[in-house]
């Protein structure tokens, strides 16, 4: 059996439906995860990250566990603790899903301090571990979802600087291949899409995938920063913004990881845009 930690998030909602379509037994959990989250027959179950003894319950029966790296609240994560705990509940193998960043920005506080020391933690684990390291996700463009169905715009900053974003649902395929299969202990995995694509480029997709013109606003970074400011800590916006602003060669190039893992082309932006319009009309 798997466990899904943030299962109600992009990649874990997305990771459960795949591993259940493969026929596997998992559960679902997060703090907040309701049967309505999960499909028919999966077992759902809320914990806290930041409380390990809430996740004992959670690994009973569980050889595999896909450990989410905690996001903007990592800091509060003590990874040692839940890494003990699966161990100890039988659990052998985890792909902890983390960040390009920890390889691109080693001196951030958000990326080279609590983001490193949770992957030193999974490797120290005595588990087997394998890391996954997307950049920023298609699905970002959530963010921009109310202002494409109330205004058809699109508000960001650096219009035209462009990384190349993966996919949600081609890191769950991927975390799926590494927790159930062999060959994948001790790999770190650079997970990207297929091609640098820029805000105003995905403005146009969106627009496209609605059937008509999405227009695009470009910000100056300190409105982009006292926007990012009101949901995200401090060390984290402005390492966004950095890497937005003024992505470094390693985080403008394009990985051959998720092809090379899942036989096929990571997904594209715009494909992702036709596949999720529904929720920007």
């Amino acid at each position: 059996m798997y466990v899904v930690t943030g299962a109600t998030g992009n990649v874990g909602r997305a990771l459960v439906r795949t591993l259940v379509a493969a026929g596997e037994r998992t559960t679902a959990t997060s703090r907040s995860i309701a049967e309505a989250d999960v499909p028919d027959g999966v077992r759902h179950r809320r914990a806290d990250l930041a409380d390990a003894e809430s996740l004992r319950p959670v690994f009973d029966g569980a050889t595999g566990l896909f450990l989410q790296n905690g996001g903007p609240s990592a800091h509060l994560l003590s990874p040692q603790d839940i890494l003990g705990v699966a161990k100890a509940a039988g659990v052998e193998r985890v792909v902890l899903l983390s960040s390009q960043g920890i390889a691109t920005r080693p001196d951030s506080a958000s990326h080279g301090g609590v983001g490193r020391a949770i992957e030193d933690a999974v490797r120290q684990s005595g588990l087997a571990w394998t890391i996954l390291r997307p950049g920023g996700f298609h699905s970002n463009a959530y963010a921009w979802a109310e202002s494409v169905r109330t205004r058809r715009t699109v508000t960001a900053p650096f219009g035209d600087t462009g990384l190349p974003t993966v996919d949600p649902a081609d890191i769950a395929e991927v975390a799926a291949v590494a927790l159930r299969e062999d060959g994948h202990g001790g790999r770190s995995y650079e997970l990207t899409g297929p091609a640098p694509t820029t805000p105003r480029q995905q403005a146009a997709a969106l627009g496209d995938a609605l059937g008509e013109p999405v227009r695009f606003v470009e910000q100056t970074r300190e409105e982009a920063r006292a926007a990012m400011l009101r949901f995200m800590p401090e060390p984290v916006v402005d390492t966004t913004l950095d890497i937005l602003g003024a992505p470094t060669p390693a985080e403008r190039l394009v990985s051959p990881d998720v092809a090379h893992l899942l036989g096929r082309p990571p997904r594209t932006f715009a494909a992702w845009a036709r596949e999720h319009a529904s929720r920007f009309r």
